[in-house]
């Protein structure tokens, strides 16, 4: 398989110019789909689904803004991390590994919080804003879905 990351910027950068929020392209047995989490994200995501990626191969993580931090009724410093995409949802880098973030634990912007794999690419998932993780309700390897809550922070 031939990764063009040029080609792959410049749809990128289509998508983001346009204001569309997916663009899906296929050409034999690989496609490639870049998508936006939320219109209001400026990040777009793509992820490369070769038909004959075997699942040892994985392909490099991406890097996924959990946009969609939510405020609820615990109060303004309590937000809700949501999926960005549906996928399945790891704790940890591997199976044997720590998880990134267990409930009790401090987190700063930016850190990584867990992995969603989506289309066979595995896309790390980073906090948006300093906290302390008060609940962790969805179990490690399970599916889920957009916009679903991953962790709750206060």
């Amino acid at each position: 398989m031939s990764v063009d990351l040029r080609k792959i910027k410049k749809l990128i950068e289509l998508v983001e110019e346009s204001g569309i929020s997916e663009l899906e392209v296929s050409d034999g047995d690989e496609s490639i789909r870049i998508s936006r989490a939320l219109p209001s994200t400026a990040n777009a995501v793509a992820t490369l689904a070769p038909a004959t990626l075997a699942p040892d191969t994985l392909a490099p993580a991406v890097v996924v803004p959990a946009s969609g931090a939510s405020r609820d009724a615990r109060g303004s410093d309590g937000f809700d991390l949501r999926s960005p995409m549906p996928g399945t949802f790891y704790r940890a880098a591997a199976p044997d590994a720590e998880p990134f973030v267990v409930v009790g634990q401090a987190v700063e912007a930016d850190d990584v919080v867990c992995i969603i794999e989506s289309m066979k690419m595995m896309n790390e998932v980073r906090a948006e804003k300093a906290g302390v993780c008060v609940a962790a309700p969805v179990e490690n390897a399970a599916a889920i879905g957009s916009g679903q809550v991953l962790f709750r922070f206060e």
